[in-house]
């Protein structure tokens, strides 16, 4: 857990230390009070006493209580900013984290996990500092000073205090032993519980379709009662604390008072004033004593649960990621080219190649499709060019350059990526648009209306309330599928690259709207190399080369007039789309 505290500023660190130098300032005021409290006491039994100095022991007693208060408010204003400040680093550091984790690493970790690691469990470390900071550095403190004003000045008192604290430590400890491990059990259950909740939120549609409400609502139960259980463990272990607390609390106050009592009556004359005098200096320091270690139990219910999210969120900030940016940046020898060279891919815990020795070289303004059957490899292959996943053997060239050498920014920039899946971020049709940056100037709205336009998109925006400054929900779930996909098209245009990369985006498009958004591509994007996945035959029959792909394998190159006559997975594929008269004619 101190390894997290490595994130704490020079300025976090003077704060610490100012709350610490406070705290003591603190405790020595409210370990002044008993001893007034006794000095007033022997005055009142002392003939000689005046009233005067009565007052004036009272009055320095009253002093120390309001200088008490306002340390103890000062410092809960530093710890409370400490803690706002750390937590505040903690979600930019463990976002800027995952922001460098490859697709592995945020399957490794779960998208629900990771939320709560940058939520939840920055939220008890935050907690920690705030209430825990000022508690952990006071009530040892105020332990052990309190102890060493009341030791040796009387053997039996002393005993009876030890003995309470005796009772306190081994509650402490066992019922810390209880409940730590459990806390482990919540931290792993909330995200669990994070992940049903987000998986039945995204697939709400297919579970309204199919009925299945109550299947969902007994998933989320199940996790539910499962955390709760634990929770309630938690609080019933917990809730010993306060009346064993109290218990010994009491018997100690009534045991020093007992005991002083006897060894008052057993003292002489001039004795029984300092024997009275040291009980009521015993039965102050005494609570304090208890008090400290009250303070001490309220820091073992937060730096358990505390000390399991500093776990998790370490584990996120020593991860490291497997996709590591190179140095390469500047210009290369030759531009928008893409090689394989014998490249075979594997996923991390497979067994088997996805992947088997796959070699092809897109020239610069060549289209080069891929296509073949579900589980082929088809997307896979092209997520090797922007590093979303790195060549298990082989290597992977962009402009003659090795895709692992390059800055990723510097790779990045040379590409024009339009995945699978079409995503829009929360803001407005232009935000969306000119979304990124490509290391050039941010795109401008002439810029983004032209490449709206190649993306048959104007029609639509432009009945759109606010047009081009139309608003775009997360996730474009106000937009239909095949305009997100024309928006993520428009986006990949507006960045001008060398590279584009076609990850089965056209296939929300009618056919209609298929064709002419090719026609317009083809016009744009001639002095640009595009790599385009597909399904329909129609969408690929045009390209420069078309690459089969059967269970990983390469079985088949050419374009499509060669491919039907010497392929026969690709004509099994066109067959099954289009009639022998079509595919003749294309």
């Amino acid at each position: 857990m101190l390894r997290l505290f490595r994130y704490l500023t020079k300025k976090d660190l003077l704060i610490v230390l100012i709350v610490a130098t406070l705290v003591v300032v603190s405790v020595f005021l409210d370990l002044r009070i008993p001893e007034y409290m006794s000095e007033i006491t022997r005055l009142v039994q002392t003939e000689e006493s005046t009233m005067e100095s009565i007052l004036i022991a009272g009055g320095h007693m009253v002093l120390c209580a309001f200088a008490s208060l306002a340390c103890t408010i000062t410092v809960g204003f530093f710890t409370s900013l400490l803690a706002a400040t750390f937590s505040k680093t903690m979600r930019r550091k463990i976002f800027e984290k995952v922001e460098s984790f490859g697709i592995n690493e945020i399957k490794k970790f779960k998208t629900s996990s990771l939320i709560t690691r940058t939520t939840n469990d920055v939220t008890q470390i935050e907690m920690l500092l705030a209430m825990g900071l000022q508690l952990l550095i006071k009530s040892p403190v105020m332990a052990i000073w309190a102890l060493t004003k009341i030791l040796g000045k009387s053997t039996e008192l002393s005993l009876v205090t030890g003995v309470g604290v005796i009772i306190i430590v081994v509650t402490n400890l066992t019922i810390i032993s209880i409940v730590s491990p459990r806390f482990q059990i919540i931290q792993t259950l909330t995200d669990k519980l994070n992940g049903v909740t987000r998986e039945n939120i995204l697939g709400i549609r297919v579970v309204y379709a199919f009925n299945a409400e109550k299947f969902m609502g007994k998933r989320f139960g199940k996790v539910n009662d499962k955390l709760s259980d634990t929770h309630l463990t938690i609080t019933k272990t917990f809730a010993l604390f306060d009346p064993i607390m109290n218990f010994v609390m009491h018997f100690q106050h009534l045991g020093i008072y007992v005991v002083g009592a006897m060894l008052i009556i057993k003292s002489g004359m001039m004795d029984k004033i300092t024997m009275f005098s040291n009980m009521v200096v015993f039965s102050s320091y005494g609570i304090q004593v208890i008090f400290s270690f009250l303070m001490l139990t309220m820091i073992f219910m937060i730096l358990p649960r505390a000390r399991v999210s500093a776990k998790r969120i370490n584990e996120v900030l020593d991860e490291e990621p497997s996709i590591k940016s190179g140095n390469f940046k500047g210009d290369t020898n030759e531009k928008g080219t893409v090689e394989f060279r014998n490249v075979s891919f594997k996923y991390p815990d497979a067994d088997e190649y996805l992947l088997k020795n796959i070699s092809f070289k897109a020239e610069k303004g060549e289209t080069v499709a891929f296509i073949g059957s579900t589980g082929s490899g088809k997307s896979t292959l092209i997520n090797l060019v922007p590093r979303l996943y790195d060549a298990t053997l082989g290597e992977v060239f962009v402009d003659g350059v090795n895709v692992k050498d390059y800055d990723l920014h510097e790779l990045n920039n040379r590409i024009g990526y339009i995945s699978q899946t079409a995503f829009m971020f929360t803001g407005s049709v232009y935000d969306n648009v000119s979304y990124g940056d490509n290391g050039k100037e941010k795109p401008s709205m002439d810029k983004v209306k032209e490449a709206i336009k190649i993306a048959q998109g104007k029609d639509f925006v432009e009945k759109m309330d606010k047009d081009y400054k139309a608003h775009i929900a997360r996730g474009g779930t106000n937009v239909s599928g095949g305009q997100k996909q024309r928006l993520s098209i428009a986006r990949a245009i507006a960045r001008e690259p060398e590279i584009y990369i076609f990850d089965d985006s056209f296939s929300a498009l009618d056919y209609q709207t298929d064709a002419k958004l090719r026609e317009e591509l083809k016009k744009h994007m001639k002095d640009s190399t595009s790599l385009i996945v597909a399904q329909r035959i129609g969408t690929i029959m045009n390209a420069d080369k078309i690459i089969v792909l059967d269970k990983g394998e390469c079985v088949g190159v050419g374009t499509h007039q060669e491919l039907l006559k010497t392929c026969d997975v690709y004509k099994e594929i066109a067959l099954s789309q289009l009639s022998e008269e079509e595919l003749q004619n294309a």
